[in-house]
């Protein structure tokens, strides 16, 4: 059976105070109705249908690579007129899931439990039993049955001791919809079309609804202020960590972490306080990330050590690396196995190779590095000549003094050695010395000084 959403996203969101409309203010950096998009595409519907309002233009702006039919209701006349809206675009046949931009955490399992306890009786909605009902619709039930939804403004002394609420979701045959919606009245105490009546409606006609309730209560939780978004925000985050840490992650305070988007690890993680993870990110096996890191559609292999405060975009690491504090790695930096990168050292578009190292206060940009070549505290490549970007390329077990400027294009040779304090401006042949005050000095088959062993 074909399955269509229907997704309420018309709502103005006045209690917000923002200029942004409702439906994209973010949760966990993607936008309410974002996370609502996601749903649908996990349950494969064959039509997603959105019906916009207020900060619409912005809203089909925002999601205008996402497979939409987009449906307006220029009068906000409540959730039946905007379902009614759908009509001339919503399909006669299958079954339709009715939910809602401001609600964006009900999980997918959830909806296919109702989409399959729909399919019989053509209507079925989650309900929840909540501590203090006030404020929603009640699920008026007789025999176990559910015979009626009275919104509270509507609902007698006694009905509003009832605790199963309304949540507002609902699976309905288009069929059904077509049939029902042109019926609605708003002869109620708002003076709107109630989607509710869609229930007596049924009811009349002898179908039992379906109802189910979900897993977690703030799948169904909805947003309308500052507030209720913080709480949803921090309620996702403690799921998201409980979810990491059943897999064996190490958090060493879930309180004090956040997921927006998604994560991937191997065994033995350590994740250590107020970090963030960001788009697609994938850990190893004994990956330790440090305090107050952020890392955003980064892959880190195994055994790499990230230290406290290091912020990563895009980057690819190796295994056995050494990275931090303070370290900003951009995108399209690509480090191999075994490498060390320092304190204040930023790497964009730029590959490092095995056991190279630069250790301190170091900018490459625009690189290729070999293997085991160092490279001294303040050296940058200076990889912008104000119209265009340059390449600089530093071979094998080359040796850049520290306060370096390697001004690109430049090739540095194999075994290479630059003095400190040197602007290079032309290439420094293999196994020789470089150094450059006013001008360039070389020494051919300089002997580096070497280690005791």
């Amino acid at each position: 059976m074909t399955t269509t959403v229907i997704i309420l996203a018309a709502g103005k969101g006045t209690r917000m105070k923002s200029a942004l409309p409702k439906v994209l203010q973010p949760l966990a950096n993607t936008p309410l109705l974002g996370h609502v998009f996601e749903t649908a595409k996990k349950l494969n519907a064959q039509r997603l249908i959105t019906i916009y309002g207020h900060g619409g233009e912005l809203v089909k702006q925002t999601f205008v690579d996402e497979n939409i039919d987009w449906v307006e209701q220029a009068e906000q006349l409540g959730t039946g007129h905007a379902v009614q809206m759908t009509l001339p675009v919503l399909p006669q046949d299958g079954l339709s899931l009715i939910l809602y931009g401001d609600v964006p955490l009900v999980m997918p399992e959830t909806l296919q439990r109702l989409l399959d306890e729909s399919i019989h009786s053509g209507i079925g909605m989650i309900t929840l039993d909540v501590a203090d009902p006030t404020g929603y619709g009640r699920i008026v039930r007789q025999d176990g049955k559910v015979q009626a939804i009275v919104e509270h403004k509507d609902a007698s002394a006694a009905q509003r001791q009832i605790t199963e609420i309304n949540t507002g979701i609902y699976c309905v045959s288009n069929a059904k919809l077509h049939q029902w919606l042109p019926k609605l009245s708003s002869n109620n105490a708002q003076g709107e079309y109630y989607l509710t009546d869609i229930v007596a409606m049924a009811v009349s006609e002898g179908l039992e609804i379906a109802s189910i309730t979900p897993e977690f209560a703030f799948e169904v939780e909805g947003v309308n202020d500052r507030l209720q978004l913080a709480n949803l925000e921090r309620e996702w985050q403690r799921y998201q960590a409980q979810q990491l840490m059943r897999q064996g992650v190490h958090l060493i305070d879930p309180n004090r972490f956040d997921l927006r988007g998604t994560l991937s690890c191997g065994q033995d993680v350590i994740i250590d306080i107020n970090v963030i993870i960001e788009g697609d990110c994938e850990l190893g096996d004994n990956v330790k990330i440090g305090a107050g890191c952020v890392l955003k559609n980064t892959t880190i292999a195994a055994g790499t050590i990230v230290q406290p405060y290091s912020v990563f975009d895009s980057a690819i690491v190796g295994q056995n690396n050494q990275i931090g504090p303070f370290a900003r790695l951009r995108p399209q930096a690509i480090l191999a196995d075994e490498v060390h990168i320092g304190n204040f050292v930023e790497v964009k578009n730029t590959r490092i190779g095995h056991a190279s190292k630069a250790n301190h206060f170091t900018y490459l940009g625009d690189a290729e590095i070999g293997t085991e070549s160092n490279i001294g505290a303040g050296t940058i490549t200076c990889n912008y000549d104000g119209a265009n970007k340059h390449k600089t390329i530093i071979g094998n077990q080359a040796f850049i003094g520290s306060n370096s400027s390697l001004v690109a294009p430049v090739h540095i040779g194999d075994g290479a050695t630059v003095g400190a304090g040197s602007v290079i401006t032309r290439d420094v042949e293999n196994n020789s010395l470089a150094f450059e005050r006013s001008t360039q000095l070389s020494k051919a088959n300089y002997q580096r000084p070497q280690k005791q062993k």
